[in-house]
Order: C-alpha cells, then structure tokens, then sequence
C-alpha cells in the first residue's frame, strides 16, 4: 500500500513565485545590466529559504529591467545571436531596444496565469532535445489545462521516454554521447504552448545577474540552464505553427510526430521544421484518389473551424479542381463552439445537394460524433457515404453508438505498426519505477478509477485508494496509441542526425567536441533533413526538401455485416498511388455495390452531355436525334448521306440497299398481268399468222395489225424490265423501250383511224381516193411517226449514258431505323413522263380522229373498236397520272409507281388487244363460216354508199319536222 507519492522532482522550496520556479522549481531568473553570457538558474546555497524575485531576495527592492537611456524600453545588449535579432527587427549592434513582442514573450510585465501546470520532466544528457505533448485536455474557460489525456497525451510521451532509452542503450548510434530531454506540457492550446515553448530558448538568451544577491548578500549559485538543441513536437497543427515561428527564430530545429497541416510544407516560413507523418496534401490525395475509384465526382467537404480541419479540405479541393473530374457540392464548416442545433442545421445544408451523398471529412473526434447524431436523427442512415481523415482513423470514440450512421464509411491513416518493445515498456510502467513522469499519478488515477494519497492531503473518503499493485493493461484497457510509432521515429530521426553530424564534425573524439558545443540549428537541419533509415516499424524514413514524409496511407472500412466482429477492415493502402480491394467493401445494409455520389447519372447510349454552366461535373443528357450519333460524350454528328445511326446511335453503318424483287407481292401482279398480255398477243400473232390470207385478217390491214401487234408485246414486255435489278443494259432498255412501244401501238392505231376519217371525208366530196392509204403508205407513216420516238431516245441515251444509283434520299424518312437507299435507274419522274410523252400525244391525236370517225358505217370500218379502244385507254392513263406522282413523297414509292405504270401500260395493251383483236380471233376460231369472201367493194361503191347514208339521213330528218321528202334520185 502506497500512502503518499510524491514526484521526483528536484525543486527549490513552493514558496518560491512562479517567476522564479519556471518548471518544477527551475526559475527563468531576468534582472538588469551587463554580465557574463548565458542565462542562469538561481539555486539557494545552504538551507537559505528566503524568497528571490526576478533573481535578487525579497528584501531588495524589484529593480525591473533597466530602463533605456533615452526613456524608452529597456535593452539586453547580448540575449540573442544576431541572427535572431535581425529576425525580430532588432539592430545586431548592442544597446538597441527590443521590441514589445519579445518582452512580451519573456514576461515583463505580465503575471503568471494561475491554474497553469508549471511543471516539465527534465532528463539530464550530453545533448538535450525538448518534447512537446498534449498531456492535459484544453480546460474550460479561465483555466488554460483540464483534465490529463491518457492516450495522445501519456502514451506519446512515454514513448519519447522509451525511445530515448533506447537510443542511450544503443552502442552503435550516437555511441559516446547522451541523450536527453526537457519535456512540455501544450495543454492542447497553441497560446499556452507558446508560453511554455519559451523554456527551451532560455539557454540562448544573454543577460546579466550581478546584482543578484540572497538576504545576507551573498550572490546565488548560478548554473547554466541546458541548452535545447532541438525539439520533438508539438501534435495538434495549430501548435506546431505557433511553436515554429518562435524556435525558427532561434534556429532550433523541430520534427512533429503528428501535426500534418499543409501549410507548415511551406519551407520559407517553417524553414525549421520538419514531420514524421506526412501532410494532409498527400491525404487529401489518397481521398480523391478513393473518391475517384469508387466512381464518385460530386462530393460535400466538412471541416471543424481550425487549422487542420480548414487547411485539409482546402487541399482536398484545391488538388480535385486541379485534377478535375471531382465537384464540390458544399464546402461547410464545424465553428469551435457550435450553438445548440447547429449540427442538425448542417445536415439539413447537406441534404440541399442529396447526390452529392459523399462527405470529405476533416474534423475532430467530437465533431465527428455529433454529426453522425444529426444524420441519425433526421432518419438519413445509410444516406451519407463518410470519407474521414486521419483524426477518424480507426477510432471507436467517434462512431460509438452510432454504428449504424458510419457504416460503410472509408477511412485514411498513416501507415502505421503497433511497436512491441512499447507495449512491453509501457506494460510495466508503475509509480515505483516511473517517477520521472511527473504526469504518472495522474494518469495512474484516471486508468485505474482509484486516489493516491498525497503529503498535506485528505484523501476522499468515497474515493477508492490505489494500492499500488495495479498493472497497466491487466487491470486497466490498453491500446497502443495509433502516434506511438512516429513518436519514436522523430526521436530516432533526431538521433541520427546528431549521430551523422557528429561523424562528420567531431570524427573520433568521444563526447562533443568544440564544433558541436553548441550545436548549431541550421547545421543540425541539414543532418536531419539528409536522414534515411528504416523506423520503428520497419518502413523507410526520410524527409523531403519541405521537411515532409513520404506519404504513406492505410485505408479502412467500417463494417458491421462483412465480419464476426464489427469493426474498421483494412481494404487498401495508399503510397504515392492507390490500390483498394473494392470487392472487399461493403456498404450500408451489406450491400455490395457501391452506391453513387454523383451530380448527373452518366448518358446513356447515344447521348451527349450538355454541361451546366460553372459545375462541371453536373450535366443533362440529350439525345441524339435524326441521323445523329454520338461522336464523343459531348458532340453529336450527323451521319453521312449513305449510312444511318446505328440502334444505339454509338456509330454509324450501311444504310441497306433495296430494290423491287421477282418476290415481292409489289412485282406479282404486274408480272401476272404482263405474262398473260405476253401470252395473249403471241396466241393473236400466231392466228393472224395462221390465217394471213383470210378476210378477216386481210381486212383488218394485215401489216398494220403486225406492227400494232408489236407495240402491244413490248408494253407487256417492258414490266420485267421495271422489275428487272437496275444496270447499265436494263436502264438503257427501260429508256429504249419503255416509250417504243406504246409509240408503235398508237402510232399504228392513229395511221388506221387517220385512214378511215380521210377515206370517208373524202367520199362526201369525190369518189377519187385520197393519197396514202396503201399499206405501204401505211407503215412508212407508222415507222415515221415511231421513229420520232427512237431518235429521241437514242439521243438521250448518246447524251447521258444510262447507269444505275442508289437513291438515299427517297426512302430517308425522320426514322433512321427505317430509312433506305434505292437501286434504280438514273431516270426521274420528269424524265419519265418526257419519255412517255410522245406516245400520250399521240393517244390524244388517235382519240381524236377515233371521235370523228364515229359516224362511219361499221360494215365497213374498225372506227368504233379504235374509238372505244382509245377512250378506255385515256380512262386508264387519266388515271396512273394522280397515283403515280401523287406518290412521290411515299416511302413505298418504288414500288407505288412501277406497279401503277406497268399495271397502266399493261391494262391500255390489254384495252387495245381486247377490243381490236380478240374478236376475230374469235371469229376465225370459232365461227370459220363467217371468214369467208364478200363483194368486192370499191372506193367508188363506198363513196357511194356514204353519199346514199347521207341522203336517207338528211330525209329522216325532214320527214320528223313535217316536210315532204322527195324521192332519192339513183
């Protein structure tokens, strides 16, 4: 049972104001005048216990410092190496007056805060290196510390203690030389770190003491305080830059083990100051770098108001916006002291941009608790996807009890390893063996739950008392702090470079030789800068021209569902680029895929991107239309003339190639038709063959018949060449033929019917024949009238060559699922009808002498069968005319006006057939007795025969108006 524990600590008496206690009873004594170099500790000689001030007994009056001689502020001619002076805007000549800042800094004019913890753990050494930790948690208002910090405080600590002892037992490094400490308490308050940082600049500032003298005048013992050649420290960034700017002054170096702001990478303003860990430049890094992987580019950033926080997210976007492919949705602060309601607020910030789901966080742990509290309460579990920084880690503090809000979230870390020679040193540290840890009791109560019992103390009776025989991790949890390692590294850091610096400058001697007392700063920082050996973990240490460490990450997930026991799972590693096992990942409710944080869900198929103004990574998708595809994610082109989008409009292709096919139901019909007209006209042919010389074919003009004949076969004939796949001798053929024959067929129909009108014309005024009614004459006016036909033809043909195109324009609809390009022939609907032109000409013409001859006697004429003949065929050509070019615009056009012109072509063959010849092949066929010889008749006789027709008309008509006829003369 251990009844009261006291430190050890040498110290003058308690009694003693704080001025000249400093830590732990070792006062900053600071008087006036000149003097020997070298500030100065006052130790009472004897059991003198009277109380000294500012270094002089209470009995003398408190000179203060030494006024200027010009009444301004006082001057200490020799405290600072020139370089110093200069950096505080002082002359480097003696007697000039310093500046506020600086007495300040000393404590002129200032008391002691009270409730400060005036104490430091002090190990003597050849070379003293400071320590700073954060030992007590910032106190509440008024107070500058609260209460002790077991893990970022104690642990870190202890293992600068285990390192150093480490070092000190190492025969090979720094072998001759010991090392040795002046270890701080921050508080975790920048302001109160810069007041006690200033202990380790007292051996550099000059000052006199000769007038101080103890109450029976003797003066006191002066020893020279250790001089701090370098300081491992401090944790928290905003600690670190405090510190920073007073030691560079001083040209003392410093490696921080924690401190990862990106703004003290800057090597012209914390030119001394080096880390262990690496900035949180290479951490946002290794976010985007995970961000990116899990397909993510429209995040949120949240930061707790301070240093870290707002430096880390500022690297983050500004490395994003210089990447690019990541947007920043909302850019949110955590104030220091956050008003009731106002995390709840920042959540409901949140959910304005709900796709941007993913949240960069760079916060405290507290921070970081209340604002899973606040999604938790607004019943968006699962809704928020966490990316947090290192100061998350793998901490269960954060995310206790609010498992189900942080599941799923991705966390970053330093590399890190558990050092086991700490967790054996720090397992058997108790209050026997560790009183140089003025810090010890306290954190031994806090572990343990129990009071020690102090001299001049009452214990609480309710309290329960500490035995003693308590033991760090089994009486108590203990977790290696996840610093720990790069704790001892920076100290290992600093070892190494004394040790190189050391065989450089003193090679042999076996302690300091005259180069190295003192130590110079800016020496030492090149040595420390030029560092590499492997750290306590077994990875590589070193520092760059900045004074960073390489960056080196572990990244985490936590999952509740992935494991046996919920937990952070380690899913990749980040050291200059990123390797993540994302099919190791598992997200909120245990799904595996990954869930999107994205401003615009990506365009599909043939879709570009329209982009929103000022955000890039938020756009709407338009769709390529028409005969567009998609050339890039955000252009559309258009297709060219012969190809057409593809289904998905990625690319283009072919457009197909049709035509009219022997199978089409389109070509049936017409090919049906032109068949039997085919057949007809040969079975007609081959009767009047036949029977050349009967009546009825001698009388129906046998070589007009033929030639008529011939007409008709070629309308049938031309059907197949409409069908037939376009090329050069079918396009020639259609040009050929297509007009040829209905030319011949109305050119031998107008010679019949021009032939009986002139005949009968003339018989009402002679009986002299007229010209040209032979059959010779006959078929030379049918071959000329033809022939105007077939020199047209072949001089378009002799002008334009026939040939075959594929027309993309006809079938080109707004569907280009439907759009086709046509084989035809290079023959437009224009050239069309001027080919069939001529023939319709002369369909009118014979219509018309068909109308005129009517009134001939059918005895002796084929006037009414032409007349008929022609006016169906006009029915039927009035007709293809409205279907034929009311088609153009069709998509089944092709096949539209092949059918309506060869159905057209092959009903006016089968009209003229029909009606023309039909009967006396039915006749010769079937009634042979009618084909017989008649009386002959004259041109006379029918002149004769119209002139009596004309008279017994003209009387039938007097007779039904009343007048006597007269009887006809002979």
């Amino acid at each position: 049972m251990i009844d009261s524990y006291t430190p050890g600590q040498a110290s003058c008496p308690s009694s003693w104001p704080p001025s000249l206690q400093g830590h732990g009873g070792e006062g900053l004594a600071l008087a006036s005048g000149q003097g020997q170099p070298g500030a100065a500790l006052a130790t009472c000689q004897g059991t003198q216990t009277n109380k000294v001030s500012q270094g002089r007994c209470p009995s003398e009056p408190a000179p203060g410092p030494q006024a200027h001689p010009d009444g301004g502020l006082p001057h200490f001619p020799t405290l600072l190496p020139p370089a110093g002076r200069e950096a505080l805007g002082a002359s480097p000549t003696m007697g000039q007056p310093w500046p506020p800042l600086l007495l300040l800094l000393w404590g002129w004019g200032a008391e002691p805060q009270q409730g400060t913890q005036p104490f430091s753990i002090r190990l003597e050494g050849d070379v003293t290196l400071g320590g700073l930790f954060p030992v007590h948690a910032r106190g509440l208002a008024g107070v500058p510390c609260g209460e002790v910090k077991k893990e970022k405080g104690i642990h870190r600590m202890e293992a600068m203690l285990y390192a150093l002892d480490q070092i000190n037992a190492d025969p090979q490094l720094l072998p001759n030389l010991t090392l040795g400490a002046r270890i701080l308490d921050t508080c975790s308050r920048d302001t109160y770190a810069l007041e006690q940082s200033l202990t380790f600049v007292q051996a550099l500032i000059q000052k006199d003491t000769s007038d101080v003298r103890c109450a029976d005048g003797r003066p006191p013992l002066l020893t020279r305080p250790e001089r701090v050649v370098a300081v491992v420290g401090a944790s928290a960034s905003s600690v670190s830059i405090m510190v920073a700017n007073v030691l560079r002054l001083f040209a003392i170096p410093q490696i921080s083990y924690a401190s990862t702001a990106p703004e003290l990478s800057d090597n012209n303003r914390y030119d001394y100051f080096s880390r262990v860990v690496p900035p949180d430049s290479y951490q946002a890094q290794a976010m985007l770098d995970v961000v990116k992987a899990l397909g993510w580019n429209y995040v949120s950033t949240l930061a707790s108001e301070g240093n870290y926080g707002e430096s880390g997210v500022e690297a983050f976007v500004q490395i994003s916006r210089e990447a690019g492919g990541v947007c920043i949705a909302q850019s949110m602060k955590i104030p220091r002291e956050p008003r009731a309601g106002e995390f709840d607020k920042l959540i409901k910030r949140l959910m304005e941009t709900p796709n941007a789901r993913g949240i960069i966080i760079f916060a405290n742990e507290d921070d970081i608790k209340r604002v899973l509290e606040a999604a938790r309460r607004a019943n968006l579990t699962g809704h928020f996807l966490w990316v947090g920084s290192d100061s998350w880690g793998s901490k269960i503090s954060p995310i206790l009890q609010q498992e189900e809000v942080a599941e799923g979230a991705v966390t970053i870390l330093p590399k890190r390893a558990s050092i086991d020679g700490f967790d054996q040193y720090f397992t058997s540290r108790s209050l026997e063996n560790n009183r140089r840890n003025i810090w010890f009791a306290e954190f031994w109560e806090d572990d343990f739950k129990c009071k020690l019992t102090r001299p001049g103390t009452q214990p609480e009776e309710a309290a329960r008392k500490c035995t003693g025989e308590e033991r760090i991790g089994r009486d108590s949890t203990y977790e290696q702090e996840g610093k720990v390692q790069f704790v001892i590294d920076a100290v290992y850091a600093m070892a190494h470079a004394l040790h190189n610096m050391h065989l450089d400058l003193c090679p042999g001697a076996p302690g300091l030789c005259e180069r190295m007392d003192p130590v110079d700063g800016r020496t030492l920082l090149h040595y420390i800068r030029g560092v590499s050996f492997n750290g306590s973990a077994g990875t590589p240490v070193m520092f760059n021209e900045n004074g960073d460490a390489p960056g080196r990450y572990d990244i985490f997930q936590y999952q509740l569902t992935n494991t046996t026991v919920p937990g952070y799972k380690a899913i990749g590693q980040w050291t200059e680029y990123l390797r993540l096992n994302i099919e190791e990942m598992q997200w909120s409710g245990g799904q595996q895929d990954i869930p999107s944080s994205v401003c615009s869900l990506p365009c599909g198929p043939g879709e570009r991107k329209k982009m929103v103004k000022g955000v890039p990574c938020c756009w709407h998708c338009e769709l390529c239309d028409g005969y567009q595809y998609q050339l890039d994610e955000f252009t559309c082109e258009t297709c060219p003339f012969d190809m057409r989008p593809s289904a998905n409009r990625t690319a283009c292709r072919p457009t197909p190639i049709i035509k009219l096919e022997w199978s089409s139901p389109w070509a049936v019909m017409p090919v049906c038709l032109a068949m039997g007209g085919i057949l007809g006209t040969t079975f007609v042919v081959v009767t009047f063959v036949r029977h050349n010389d009967t009546p009825i074919v001698r009388a129906s003009g046998r070589e007009l018949s033929y030639v008529l004949l011939t007409g008709i076969f070629l309308i049938y004939a031309i059907t197949f060449l409409m069908i037939a796949e376009p090329g050069v001798v079918v396009c020639a053929a259609r040009r050929l033929f297509l007009g040829l024959g209905t030319a011949l067929s109305y050119s031998a129909l107008l010679t019949k019917t021009n032939r009986i009108y002139r005949i009968f014309e003339q018989g009402k005024k002679s009986v002299t024949p007229p010209r040209f009614i032979s059959p010779t004459s006959q078929l030379a006016i049918t071959f000329s009238l033809s022939a105007v036909q077939l020199v047209g033809t072949l001089a378009w043909l002799g002008a334009l060559p026939p040939h075959s195109v594929i027309d993309y324009e006809e079938q080109r609809g707004p569907n280009p699922e439907a759009a086709r390009g046509v084989l035809k022939c290079d023959m437009s609907d224009l050239s069309l009808t001027g080919c069939l032109g001529y023939s319709l000409v002369l369909m009118v013409t014979c219509t018309v002498y068909a109308v005129k001859a009517r009134g001939v006697p059918e005895t002796f004429n084929e006037a009414k069968p032409i007349g008929f003949t022609m006016y169906t065929t006009c029915i039927v050509w009035l007709a293809f005319v409205p279907i034929f070019f009311g088609t153009a615009q069709s998509a089944e056009k092709i096949y539209i006006q092949t059918l309506t012109l060869t159905v057209s072509m092959s009903l006016s063959a089968s009209v003229s057939l029909g009606m023309l010849y039909v009967p006396k092949v039915y006749v010769i066929i079937f009634h042979p007795e009618q084909n017989v010889a008649k009386r002959k008749r004259s041109f006379k006789a029918a002149a004769t025969t119209v002139s009596a027709s004309t008279r017994l008309s003209q009387k039938g008509s007097e007779r039904q108006n009343g007048a006597d006829a007269a009887p006809a003369g002979k």
